[in-house]
Order: structure tokens, then sequence, then C-alpha cells
């Protein structure tokens, strides 16, 4: 394999290549184990290739900085904060309670509202901060109805992960693959929408054969609901105009970058700075509600790559995968979207992401038309996150915001559940990757 990989990377010798690939697999037990705080590990990681990869003389400082792709920091960045201001306002609170009155206090109803509800804002925002909304206003709702919150906790994991699916900035998955494609958010609406419009209408019945017996309310505590007053949820309504119509002008913006020539992250940053001169207060809680954690471990986990990327190893990996599918197009996409929806219920799809990108890349120069595998690639991982309880952020955010609370999400339960929405919505995947595009 060595003889192989430094015959792909020129002059780098195997003491290089061994200590890449040490770094880089260990760092990926650690995640795995989650015996030490990812974030460390990526922190670690990435100086650890950087002093290393000094002293064996393949990777330098100047070359891990080119790694870290900063759009995808930078966009991150960005719609946090304007997240984290407009969560200020009282806008999710609102739109809960409005919510549930509308379904008249029915907690099938209002477990289906809460189920498009978080498809939605996973869509348009993000899933790990659609779900760090929308787990306490469900607590709130299932307290009034005296029912167990865990089926709606379920239900909204597996709807964060699915929404999230649909555009560029749903997923963190998602943020690096269109990054690295230079595909926009419209690609994303445009090629990835639809499916998942599918997913949910099929999946809706699912949910209700499985959850509504769980969650019967009485009448009176469903009186409770109707009782609710949403305005009262408004704190601050000059600022919730202000952050409506900055995310209006993000979105929008999201939507013609590619007319306008401006990368994701310069419309999300400019965004937040706006938004925060318009608010003109307190810019220490805003910058606060980034999860900083998040961006290191994404800034590690780009040195680790690209030192992987520099000794040659995922050009070699591309180079026998193309060769173990006989360079066929559809079935490379369809192994990627399996692959990758199987790997990534077990491991967390960021650093599966991370890794898999620069392979893809290297299948630039066999095939001149990489869209089917990116979009393998980013159904596969997003869609496998809902397969186990360590399958995506938003699954481990929601799972220990429940035990804080005393509700503890049993991994087998979810499992059980998760691995058959899993295969339903990666099968719907295949069928439509292979009508569509192979």
């Amino acid at each position: 394999m060595h003889e192989a990989i430094n015959e792909a990377s020129g002059q780098i010798g195997t003491a290089a290549i061994t200590a890449a690939l040490l770094i880089f697999l260990g760092a990926y037990a650690l995640i795995i184990s989650e015996k030490v705080y990812r974030t460390i590990v990526g922190i670690f990681g990435g100086a650890l290739m950087i002093l290393l990869g000094i002293g064996l003389h393949f990777y330098g400082q100047h070359q891990a900085i080119s790694a870290i792709d900063f759009n995808t920091i930078g966009l991150l960045v960005g719609m946090m904060i304007i997240v984290g201001v407009t969560k200020d306002t009282g806008l999710f609170q609102y739109v809960a309670i409005k919510a549930a009155k509308a379904a008249k206090g029915d907690p099938w109803k209002i477990m289906l509202m809460f189920a498009l509800i978080t498809a939605l804002f996973s869509a348009l925002l993000d899933n790990v901060t659609t779900v760090l909304l929308m787990v306490p206003m469900t607590f709130v709702i299932c307290d009034n109805l005296r029912i167990n919150p865990l089926p709606f906790l379920v239900v909204e994991i597996f709807m964060s992960n699915i929404g999230g699916t649909a555009t560029l900035i749903g997923d963190p998955p998602n943020i690096l693959i269109g990054s690295a494609a230079n595909l926009s958010f419209a690609d994303f609406i445009i090629n990835l929408a639809p499916i998942i419009v599918v997913m949910i209408i099929v999946l809706l019945p699912f949910f209700k054969w499985r959850y509504s017996r769980l969650i019967q309310a009485k009448p009176e505590d469903c009186q409770k609901i109707m009782k609710l007053n949403e305005r009262e949820a408004i704190e601050r309504p000059r600022l919730l105009k202000k952050s409506l119509f900055v995310l209006a002008i993000v979105i929008l913006g999201f939507f013609f970058h590619g007319l306008l020539g401006i990368e994701g992250a310069t419309i999300a940053i400019f965004g937040a700075g706006l938004l925060l001169l318009l608010d003109n207060k307190n810019p220490e809680k805003a910058l606060h509600e980034v999860e900083w954690t998040t961006i290191f471990f994404f800034i590690g986990l780009f040195v680790i790559i690209g030192g992987l990327e520099q000794v040659g190893v995922i050009s070699w990996a591309a180079d026998k995968l193309i060769a173990a599918t006989g360079g066929n197009l559809a079935v490379i996409a369809i192994a990627i979207l399996w692959g990758g929806a199987i790997f990534s219920a077990f491991v967390d799809n960021i650093p599966f992401v991370a890794t898999m990108i620069p392979l893809v890349q290297e299948m630039g120069s066999t095939f001149s038309n990489l869209n089917p595998i990116w979009w393998s690639l980013a159904l596969g991982a997003c869609l496998g996150g809902n397969g186990t309880l360590v399958g995506a952020s938003a699954n481990l955010v929601v799972a220990g915001m429940a035990e804080k609370s005393g509700y503890k999400i049993s991994f087998m339960d979810f499992m059980k559940a998760g691995l058959v929405i899993m295969f339903i919505t990666v099968a719907i995947s295949n069928v439509y990757l292979l009508l569509r595009y192979l």
C-alpha cells in the first residue's frame, strides 16, 4: 500500500505517510469511542499533524491554513450569530404556541405541526440550532398536556436530519459539500428539496402509526393549550422585525450568490454584522451563542484531512474506488449513498464527509460531471444520521437536553426506529438518483 501511495505522492516518504495515517486513524478512533470530546481531538490532531508534518517535511503551517475551508467556517459562524440574536425575540416560541393552538391541542396534530416546523426550520437555519429551539418548546407543550415528550423528541430528531438535507445550510455535511463542489443554495433546493418533500409525505403515516397511541391526552389538558397566549412570547418586537428583515436578505443572497459571484460565507457574515449593527446591544452575548466547540472541531478536522491529502492517501483511495467499481458512475454513486448512510449511522457524519470530499474531488479526472456523486454523498451522510443516536450532532444535542430534564432516550429504542427511517429514506433516494441522474 505504501508503495502505491508513494507513487501517487511523488517524493513523500513512507514515514510521512505512516504518520499522517496514524494521526487520522487515531483521531477517528477517539471520535467514535467518545472517550475524548471531539473538539479536543480535532485541535490536538490538527496541531500534531502540523508538527510531524514539519519534522518529516510534508506539511507546514501555511499548507494547514490553506486546507481550512473558511467558506464553511464563515457560513456557520454567520448563521449562528443571526439565529442567536433572533432567538431572543421570542419568534420560535411564538411559532410553537401558534402551531399547538392551530392543532386545537390534539397531541397527534401538534406532533405533526412540530415535525413540519422542525423540517422547515432545519432547512432554513440548520438542524442543530433548530432542535435547540424546538426541545424547550416541546417540553412546555407536553407539560401542559401531561404526556411523555419522548415520542415528540424522537420525531423531531428524524425531521431535523431529513429537513436539513434539503438545503446548503441545513446540515453541516451539506455546508462542507457545497463549499468543496461550488454548489449554490439554489442547487441544493432544486436537486434535493423535491425528494425530501416526498420522504416527509411517506413518513408521516409511519409516525402516526408508531407514536399516536403513546401521546393520548385528556380533553381538559388539551384546553390548557388553547389558553396559552402566543403574543406574550414576543419579548422584543422591534428586534423581531429587524431579524426577519436580515433573514430575508440572507436567504435571498443564498439563492442568488452564484449570479452575484459572492460566497455564502460573505453573505452570512454580512447578515450577522448587519443584524448586530441594527440591534447595537451586547455583541458579547451574540458571539457567545456561536458554537465555538463545533467551529474549532471543523478547523482541526480540515487540518487533519489536509495532511492526509498531502501525502497522497486520498488520491490513492479514489483510484482504488474507481477500479473496484469498474469506473461505473452509477455504481460509485449508489455505493457512496448506501456506504455513507451505514457509516454515518454509527459515526458522526461530519468527519466522514470531510474525509470523502477530497476523495470525490480526485474523481474529477475520471468523470466530467461529479454532481450525481455529490448528491449521493449528501443524501447518504445526512439521512444516515437518523440510523442511531450517535449518527448526527442534532441527535446527541436532543438526547442531552432530554436527559437533563429527566427523560432518557434509549440507544436501542432509538435505533429500532432510526434504522427503519434510514432504510426508507435511503431507498427512496436510491430510486430518485437512478431516475434523475444515472
